[in-house]
């Protein structure tokens, strides 16, 4: 853009409007300028909308920004509904899976709403008249900023960059892709030679395996069958797998000797070629080809950090590292050693012994929760007593559960929220034919902690333009605080009789902390996987899989060996998340040390109203959220101290 051409249109607009309005002017024009495109219209188009539509009565400003508003939200809204209606055939069980559901799930109604709002030069109005901000000031400034000049900071924030809609329908498309490969990836353990599991088990990667695993701890023959299904979470990172034993249950599986027979002698069966590698670097590619359209941020691991979650990577990374090379993970594993009388083997990152239900008998628990949710709907009946058992006052629990659609989910579960005020969150779990077992119940209360998150930060927002949380991790919080409380709300025993109170809050800490040292690794091979694939972007799926597997053994070895004495797991690289959703799993840490700041928080006050003040304060910097929800920002420390202390108070 002639910049003679920007410098008269200035001079004219500072003489239309008063020398009071220059630098509002000036940033306004740069801001259009630096965005407008070839086929938005030559100089004297762009001339020609600033003058028109530059606005300088305050009256006239707040009315535009009301009216974008309640557009982003109409638009928005919307689109978000008919995506997840359209995509209900692929995620939602309801009958046999049909070619045309992939295909469904990956239209993308949104993708083009942004390139509309640029093209109908809606995107201008606001880029004219309201400033963008950099990381730096929501950061520093945004202590000192009101609900107002927040929600216009966001608006504004979001025609920053022009990403095209053909760009975003790629990733939409191959992230439905991969994310349809990993809701229907099961093993048949009924199958496994020799493993003793039940006929009709039937386990999706990863969750369902790494919970079984959790849920054999003490049970007669728990070992052995432990060890099995980690032998099977290598075999499918190392895709050794035999590929008729994906979600099949035809074939029998020595796991040991990677064998299968059906009836006849046991023989060797083609392996899984890199499937799995094959959708991580699909989902790579996609997001690279938004990289030329984010001048600041040039890479998905930068936008990842700096922009989405607004916590630069290096923090992060420093973060996660105080926790995995602290002291008190050794001292934790020692005592898992202790309470389990064996050495420690690669598995045991999923001990799950410091928690209530590790006393209990699973098999129950699945009798329990399928005896009270046979269905979805039944689940749905009773949000509004399960919410009032947490703490929501009866008017606030009915609100909600008026507001939440369960439904009967393919894969382990998601929460899905609204982006209108008048629409409803979906709570998708799995629910079997027998009805709801104990590990949907602990997933459907994760969920609904993102779901009542998700109703807060909507519908009982000030404004929408502030809806949701600061990013990913701040509602995994709410969803873990959720969790922790699932058996309370089964009606089961919080804890052992003969533990004392103290006894119990100390397990309780170290619970915590063993989850967060368990997901903090991952979440940095997570990042280690995205940095080589930059570094090798025309890489194959099998050199993908040989870099994966050997990441993971560098990342065991530097931060879980330590501490377990084992070398060499690549257990870290089975999580889904991985392949599928494109550097989420750092959300998760995240997540756990945000929970422990408002548990910490919660002592002595209401869950339920603690809560929706917290999710009301909406989409503010990570650390002002903190500042204004919990009164500290968000450190690791405290989660430190609180083991250490932990571990002094079982040690007595």
């Amino acid at each position: 853009m002639d910049t003679k051409i920007l410098l008269r249109v200035e001079r004219a607009l500072v003489a239309k409007h008063g020398e009071a309005q220059r630098d509002r002017i000036h940033r306004g024009l740069r801001q259009l300028a630096d965005r407008w495109r070839a086929e938005d219209g030559d100089e004297r188009e762009l001339a020609a909308f600033a003058e028109q539509n530059f606005l300088s009565d305050p009256r006239a400003l707040e009315e535009t920004a009301r009216r974008l508003e309640y557009a982003l939200e109409m638009l928005d809204g919307h689109a978000n509904e008919v995506t997840r209606e359209v995509g209900r055939f692929q995620v939602l069980e309801e009958g046999t899976r049909r070619p045309v559901d992939g295909l469904l799930a990956a239209l993308s109604p949104a993708a083009h709403i942004n390139d509309d709002l640029f093209q109908g030069r809606v995107a201008f109005v606001a880029l004219l008249n309201f400033p963008l901000s950099s990381l730096e000031q929501r950061l520093g400034e945004g202590r000192r900023w009101t609900r107002e000049q927040w929600a216009l900071a966001r608006l504004v924030e979001r025609f920053e960059h022009r990403l095209p809609a053909a760009v975003k329908q790629e990733i939409d498309r191959v992230s439905s892709a991969a994310e349809a490969y990993i809701d229907g990836y099961n093993v048949f353990c009924g199958r496994l030679a020799g493993a003793g599991f039940p006929q009709k088990l039937k386990l999706i990667s990863h969750w369902g395996l790494r919970d079984e695993i959790r849920g054999l701890y003490g049970r007669r023959g728990g070992l052995r069958r432990q060890q099995t299904l980690a032998r099977v979470m290598e075999r499918i990172v190392r895709q050794e797998i035999p590929a008729e034993v994906v979600n099949d249950a035809r074939l029998e599986w020595d796991v040991e000797k990677n064998l299968v027979r059906a009836g006849g002698g046991w023989q060797s069966a083609p392996r899984e070629k890199d499937v799995r590698y094959g959708h991580l670097l699909s989902v790579f590619r996609a997001m690279q080809k938004a990289d030329p359209y984010f001048p600041g941020y040039p890479t998905h691991m930068d936008r990842a950090f700096a922009r989405q979650r607004e916590i630069p990577e290096a923090r992060v990374r420093a973060l996660l590292e105080s926790v995995l090379t602290s002291d008190v993970a050794r001292q934790v594993a020692a005592l898992v050693a202790r309470r389990l009388k064996r050495p420690l083997q690669a598995f045991d990152l999923w001990y799950p012994g410091f928690r209530p239900s590790a006393e209990l008998d699973e098999r129950a628990l699945d009798a329990l929760t399928r005896e009270r949710y046979p269905t979805a709907q039944a689940f749905q009946s009773d949000l509004p007593r399960l919410l009032g058992a947490l703490g929501f006052a009866e008017e606030t629990a009915r609100y909600l559960g008026e507001r939440i659609v369960v439904d009967p989910a393919r894969g382990a579960g998601h929460a899905y929220g609204a982006k209108r005020r008048d629409d409803k969150a979906h709570l998708r779990t799995r629910v079997s034919a027998q009805g709801m077992e104990y590990k949907g119940f602990n997933i459907a209360i994760h969920e609904l902690g993102h779901n009542v998150e998700q109703v807060f930060s909507m519908s009982r927002i000030d404004h929408t333009l502030l809806e949701g949380v600061p990013n990913t991790g701040f509602t995994e919080a709410f969803a873990f605080l959720f969790q922790a409380h699932d058996l309370e709300l089964l009606g089961q025993a919080s804890g052992a009789a003969q533990e004392s109170s103290e006894e119990r809050a100390a397990l309780r800490t170290l619970d915590r902390f063993w989850s967060t040292f368990e997901i903090a690794g991952v979440a940095i091979l997570d990042m280690e996987i995205w940095h080589w694939m930059y570094a090798h972007p025309d890489a194959t799926p099998a050199q993908l899989r040989q870099a994966t597997v050997e990441l993971a053994r560098r990342v065991w070895n530097r931060y879980y060996a330590p501490a377990l004495g084992v070398r060499d797991s690549v257990l870290p690289a089975i999580y889904s998340h991985i392949v599928a959703y494109g550097l989420y799993t750092p959300d998760y840490p995240l997540g756990y040390l945000i929970t422990f700041q408002i548990e910490q928080h919660l002592k002595g006050r209401s869950l339920g109203v603690e809560m929706e003040r917290m999710c009301r304060l909406g989409r503010l910097a990570p650390d002002v959220w903190m500042e204004q929800a919990v009164g500290k920002p968000l450190s690791s420390e405290p989660l430190l101290a609180a083991t250490s202390a932990a571990l002094g108070k079982l040690a007595r």
